[in-house]
């Protein structure tokens, strides 16, 4: 492993030294960007991998990579069809995993949309509460026993999670106006509170559970966004952080934005992650100055209390347990 981890590590750098051979790991949301990267990371240092994907043809030619770095790593990839937007495909998926049986040594939770156009999924759920956050906790929920003893779970969160605390009362935008970045944000909040929760439910047995902000990079996630958007997010972010006398936002390259992820479920001391929120590859420290694109954890998204109310009301809508 190298002695310095930070902002610059790349996965397979976070990896070094490490044998992985007999374990492993679901990772959501592997077509592309970050999940490809930490699903090509892991199997090159010999671990089984089961992909949780939306399009299995699109998965089976986008994961080429990954199944080359398998090959000369010993490690193996095998996909599964999961559509994080419908509770019959996340039960399917889930279902199909206990029915295989074989325990996973860490989750990581990494698929996900971003600022998409207001849209309803066909259970009812605004699309970026669902897809980013209760099919995760509901997939998870229901498989945690393949967890091993001394488990992770890692959640992807993002920096967006500073732009808005979830809303217990109407995540569905039934009684407010939509805005599709601060959706994103209210989401991203709530991965990071399913974190907290299960971390807490579970810790007896070992297992950890953390969220990860993985770092700024330029992925398929944006495609919502026109580059003039992106460009004008890219301004609003600078000025912020140079108003609050921050250093410049810095884009990370795919293999930097993928370590954290790995570091969270391979390498880091469970008990300083655990219940965590992480970036750079160490547990972030709070910061609750309204500066949306600080650095830093918002307390809210760590509130033990919220936790547990929002892991009671998502029990209450997906009614599985």
């Amino acid at each position: 492993m190298t002695e310095y981890l930070g902002a610059k590590t790349t996965a397979e750098e976070v990896l070094a030294g490490i044998d992985l051979t007999g374990k492993r790991f679901l990772v959501t949301g592997v077509s592309a960007g970050i999940g490809l990267e930490t699903a090509r990371a892991l199997v090159a240092k010999g671990a089984g991998v089961i992909a949780a994907v939306r399009d299995l043809a699109r998965a089976e030619a986008a994961t080429t990579a990954v199944r080359d770095a398998a090959s000369q790593g010993g490690g193996n990839l095998a996909l599964v069809e999961l559509d994080l937007a419908s509770l019959q495909s996340v039960r399917a998926c889930a279902d199909k995993l206990l029915t295989d049986g074989t325990p996973f040594d860490a989750i990581i939770a990494n698929a996900g949309v971003m600022a998409t156009p207001f849209e309803k999924t066909v259970d009812g759920f605004e699309l970026q509460f669902a897809a980013n956050y209760l099919g995760h906790f509901a997939l998870i929920t229901r498989i945690g026993r393949l967890l091993t003893d001394n488990g992770r779970v890692v959640m992807l969160s993002s920096q967006a999670h500073r732009v808005a605390d979830v809303d217990l009362d109407d995540p569905g935008f039934e009684r407010q106006e939509y805005y599709p970045f601060v959706a994103y944000g209210k989401s991203k909040t709530a991965t990071s509170l399913f974190a907290v929760e299960f971390d807490r439910r579970h810790r007896d047995r070992g297992i950890r559970a953390a969220s990860v902000m993985p770092g700024n990079s330029m992925t398929d996630l944006g495609r919502h966004f026109s580059p003039e958007a992106v460009q004008e997010l890219f301004e609003t972010v600078g000025k912020a952080r140079a108003d609050a006398g921050l250093p410049p936002l810095e884009l990370k390259e795919i293999p930097q934005a993928a370590a954290t992820s790995v570091w969270a479920a391979v390498v880091a001391d469970k008990d300083e992650i655990g219940g965590r929120y992480l970036e750079d590859c160490a547990a972030a420290p709070i910061d609750d100055t309204p500066n949306p694109f600080a650095d830093g954890v918002k307390s809210y998204a760590l509130d033990a209390d919220r936790a547990r109310q929002l892991w009671s009301l998502s029990e209450k809508w997906i009614n599985v347990l």
